[in-house]
C-alpha cells in the first residue's frame, strides 16, 4: 500500500540545515505543526502525547492523574486526531523520524488516514532498516531545496469528520446571530420545547441551529482569561469542552447528560441544553475563547462516527465521572457548579 500524502525525506547526512527548517516551520496559525518526538521514551503513547503537546495540550501529572485514560494509546490518538480537526491542522512535520518504532510509525500513520493531515517525516539516517510502511511511501525527496519547498506548501484542505447517512440538517455549518438579553437570569422565550402534559409523552427536541432562528440566546457567564486558560490547556477534548459548557452557563453537572452534537450549531456559537423531559431548554451564546474547545469535543464524538442524536459528553459523564470529577477538583478558581459531591447523587 502506498501513503498518499506522506512524503519521506532522506537526509543521510544528518545536517542541521534539516532540522533547523523543520523547526522552524511550526507555525500552528498557518496550520502546520512540527512534532518533536520525546527520545527513549517507552510509554506506548509516548508519540500521541507529543502530538497533543505540540498542540498546546498537556496532561496532568501524577500517579493518579484525571488524565490517566489518556495512558490508553487508542485514547490518546483520537484526542490528538479531535484537536487536530478542530483546529485546522493541515501539515505535520516529524524530525528524526528514523528513531521512530516500527509501532510508532504505524500509530503515526494510521492517525494520518484519520485525520487527513499532510505527514512529512524526516529520516536522517541512511535508508536501510526503514519500516516497511515507509518503505511503502511513495514520494521521497532529499535536498535543502526540495525540502523548503514542500514547507512553503500550503498542505491539503483539513478533513471535517462527517456523519453515517440520514445526518440531521442541525448539524450543518451555518452563521448564527446572538442577540444578547439584557440579564442571564432572563430564560430565552419559548424554552419549554415539548409539551409535558399528563399522560402525553414528550416529543423530541428540535437542535440549536433550528431553536437559534426562533429565539434568541442568553448571554455566556464571564470567565475570567487565565480560568480559560487553564481549560485550553486540557487534553481531552470531551472534558475540556464540558468543563467550559459548565463555566460559561453555570449549568449543573447533570446537564451535559443530554447535550447531543445537534445542540451545537455548525459554528459553535451557540449551544442548547436540556432539562428533564425539556422542561427547560435554554439557548447560550457560546463565548470565542470557548468555542474551540466545543470544536474539539465535537469533533471527538464524530470521528467515532456517533450519530448527532447521541450525547456528545457521554463518555465522560457515565461510569461516575470519575475523570471529570477529578479536573474539577484541579480547577477549584473556576467555582463549577454543583460540587463533585452532588455531582455523584445527581448520577
Amino acid at each position: 500500500m502506498a501513503y498518499g500524502d506522506v512524503t519521506l525525506v532522506v537526509d543521510e547526512r544528518d545536517d542541521l540545515v534539516y532540522t533547523r527548517a523543520a523547526l522552524q516551520a511550526h507555525r500552528p496559525e498557518e496550520g502546520r505543526v512540527t512534532v518533536q518526538p520525546t527520545p527513549a521514551s517507552g510509554s506506548p503513547a509516548a508519540l500521541a502525547h507529543d502530538m497533543l503537546y505540540t498542540l498546546g495540550k498537556r496532561l496532568a501529572p501524577g500517579p493518579n492523574s484525571p488524565d490517566v485514560q489518556l495512558d490508553s494509546v487508542d485514547e490518546a490518538w483520537l484526542a490528538a486526531a479531535a484537536w487536530a480537526v478542530a483546529t485546522g491542522v493541515r501539515h505535520v512535520v516529524v524530525p528524526r523520524a528514523h528513531l521512530l518504532t516500527v509501532q510508532r510509525v504505524d500509530q503515526l500513520l494510521a492517525w494520518r488516514e484519520l485525520t487527513g493531515v499532510q505527514l512529512t517525516l524526516l529520516w536522517q539516517k541512511a535508508p536501510r532498516g526503514m519500516p516497511s510502511a515507509l518503505a511503502r511511501v511513495e514520494r521521497r525527496i532529499s535536498g535543502r531545496e526540495p525540502f523548503e519547498a514542500l514547507l512553503a506548501e500550503p498542505g491539503p484542505l483539513p478533513v471535517r469528520p462527517s456523519f453515517p447517512p440520514g445526518g440531521t440538517t442541525d448539524t450543518e455549518p451555518a452563521a448564527v446571530s446572538v442577540v444578547p438579553r439584557p440579564s442571564s437570569n432572563v430564560q430565552p422565550r419559548g424554552a419549554h420545547t415539548a409539551s409535558m402534559m399528563p399522560g402525553r409523552r414528550a416529543q423530541p427536541c428540535a437542535g440549536a441551529m433550528s431553536t437559534a432562528q426562533l429565539i434568541q440566546a442568553a448571554p455566556a457567564t464571564e470567565v475570567a482569561s487565565v480560568d480559560a486558560a487553564a481549560l485550553a490547556v486540557l487534553a481531552h477534548p470531551l472534558i475540556a469542552g464540558a468543563l467550559s459548557v459548565l463555566a460559561f452557563t453555570q449549568a449543573s453537572l447533570g446537564s451535559l447528560r443530554f447535550i447531543r452534537d445537534l445542540d451545537i450549531t455548525g459554528d459553535v456559537s451557540v449551544i442548547k441544553l436540556h432539562g428533564v423531559g425539556h422542561r427547560r431548554c435554554p439557548l447560550y451564546a457560546v463565548p470565542v475563547w470557548a468555542r474551540p474547545l466545543l470544536a474539539g469535543a465535537r469533533a471527538h464524538h464524530r470521528l467515532v462516527s456517533h450519530l448527532p442524536t447521541d450525547s456528545v459528553f457521554a463518555p465522560v459523564v457515565f461510569a461516575e465521572a470519575r475523570h471529570l470529577r477529578a479536573h474539577v477538583g484541579l480547577l477549584p478558581r473556576l467555582n463549577l457548579p454543583p460540587s463533585a459531591h452532588t455531582f455523584a447523587c445527581e448520577l
